[in-house]
């Protein structure tokens, strides 16, 4: 038994050929979905990078309890417990939030990993000098630090000459070099990781080729995070540019497709395609993600799966998944027992005869909206006052995504009490800070059937009672400290 995952940062469901999208060029995926099962309710769970790759290996919601953050010493970490279980397991990624102080105990779970350099602004190669670069669309809307990323970016790109010097290549390369060199052993996961088709939106030009399109103004290939000042083509732009760098990923996908095919591996490999979440390319008014409510273009995400031990293909499923249900179902596949702490849930059943593993699927961003969808109905909890309080970190390891957490953060800590997941252990309980900006949109209601490109909030007090208590029972579950309740004006659930 041999398992390889497939994952891209910030993959849209909604430009994707298996799910209606017809204007992309993305042939593999196609054939992807001919090969396994395609999920049509899929979604996150905690948002975004870091925080869905801490439920990708805790297989429970990290967002009501932390931000962004390393994994917890309390933790249970799918690729270590496969690891300690006799698996191999292997990590090859260019996603440069791995090395930074928010990312540092993830790869280091595996039996092995590869980290790629060079992508976003990844601090790479050194350069003194200012970087020649071509004045960008919306960079003077940008805080300090994403400027310096750009500038770090401009820096790196110097060094990448050809499409095979591009990281997400070298990654797909490293990859498929380990499933070449062990494919004859057995008991041996991989997971291959690219940044792409994050921002910046940067593949080579044949790619760019594939969409041609008249455009005169700035370079624009980052878009900010913020609500839509640009015009139209410039919208548009951005959205080719999105579109070739995803084509390039469709363009390993096959490769990776191919090396299956030709050391018949479909037999005994099971294949995962998966992504951490999706992003606004101007839908809404908006770019990007965190900072607005999670439409379902951030939210509902692709995932396909191929499983040797049903060998379903070419058929989709409408069961409600989520992130947290991949480690459960990587530790089903290699028969290791699955940890009492983890929420998720094994997809065996699911992927073999589309059964049900629960009702309702919670979403979120810490100190966003509270999410709840039941597949037809999203619900938004909003937080009831503008500064949005009160608010803590709870955590043993205090650092943010570049940052350890400051001295005047720390001078008013406590401790709490230990959380049901957190094996008998006190945590420090931090005041926090959220940029989110979920208080000024308010609550929000959506019947995904009727609007299902949420357009027009749903005011039915019924259903929104309905969700309400759907989200107070996921909350309730997943022990979510006293404060989230009060922010979002609910009663915890007794």
């Amino acid at each position: 038994m041999k398992a390889i995952m497939l994952m891209f940062d910030t993959l849209n469901r909604h430009m994707l050929p298996p799910y209606g999208c017809e204007w992309t060029h993305a042939p593999n995926f196609r054939r992807l979905a001919e090969r396994s099962v395609t999920f049509d309710h899929a979604y996150v769970g905690s948002m975004p990078c870091m925080p869905a790759r801490r439920e990708l290996h805790t297989g429970r919601y990290n967002f009501l309890h932390r931000s962004w953050g390393p994994m917890e010493p309390f933790d249970d970490s799918m690729p270590e417990l496969l690891k300690t279980s006799g698996v191999y397991t292997h990590l090859v990624s260019d996603h440069q939030h791995y090395w930074e102080d928010g990312g540092a105990t993830y790869h280091t779970r595996y039996s092995s990993y590869e980290l790629v350099r060079g992508q976003e602004g990844d601090p790479w190669k050194g350069q003194v000098a200012e970087p020649q670069h071509p004045a960008m669309e919306g960079a003077e809307r940008m805080p300090a630090i994403m400027r310096q990323l750009i500038r770090q970016d401009c820096v790196n790109r110097q060094y990448i000459k050809e499409e095979a010097d591009f990281p997400q290549a070298r990654t797909m390369a490293k990859g498929m070099e380990f499933i070449r060199s062990n494919y004859r052993e057995d008991r041996w996961f991989v997971q291959i990781e690219t940044f792409d088709p994050h921002e910046p939106f940067y593949a080579p030009q044949k790619y760019r080729d594939l969409y041609p399109h008249d455009y005169s103004g700035k370079h624009f290939d980052w878009p900010p995070y913020g609500p839509v000042t640009e015009p139209k083509d410039v919208v548009d732009h951005a959205r080719y540019e999105y579109a070739a760098l995803l084509s390039m990923c469709d363009a390993y996908l096959g490769q990776v497709l191919d090396l299956m095919d030709e050391l018949d591996l479909w037999k005994d490999t099971m294949l995962i395609v998966n992504t951490d979440h999706g992003y606004l390319l101007g839908e809404h008014d908006w770019w990007a993600k965190s900072l607005m409510p999670f439409y379902n273009e951030i939210a509902h995400i692709p995932l396909f799966i191929w499983d040797p031990r049903c060998g379903r293909r070419n058929e989709r499923r409408q069961s409600l998944v989520q992130t947290i249900d991949l480690a459960p179902t990587l530790l089903d596949y290699f028969g290791v027992e699955i940890p009492p702490d983890m929420q998720g849930k094994a997809l065996r059943d699911t992927i073999a005869s589309d059964r049900k593993v629960r009702d309702g699927a919670l979403f979120g961003i810490h100190g966003g909206h509270v999410n709840v969808t039941d597949g037809r109905y999203v619900y938004m909890r909003a937080p009831v006052s503008k500064d949005n309080s009160p608010l803590y970190n709870y955590t043993l390891m205090p650092t943010h995504m570049r940052s350890r957490f400051s001295v005047e953060e720390l001078r008013h800590l406590s401790l709490q009490e230990p959380f049901s997941f957190t094996k008998g252990v006190q945590t420090l309980k931090v005041s926090a800070t959220s940029y989110n900006l979920s208080h000024s949109f308010g609550t929000l209601l959506y019947d995904l059937a009727s609007d299902p490109y949420q357009q027009a909030p749903l005011q039915d007090a019924e259903a929104e009672q309905r969700m309400i208590g759907m989200l107070k029972e996921l909350m309730a579950a997943n022990d979510a400290p006293a404060e989230q309740y009060a922010r979002l004006g609910l009663h915890a659930t007794s």
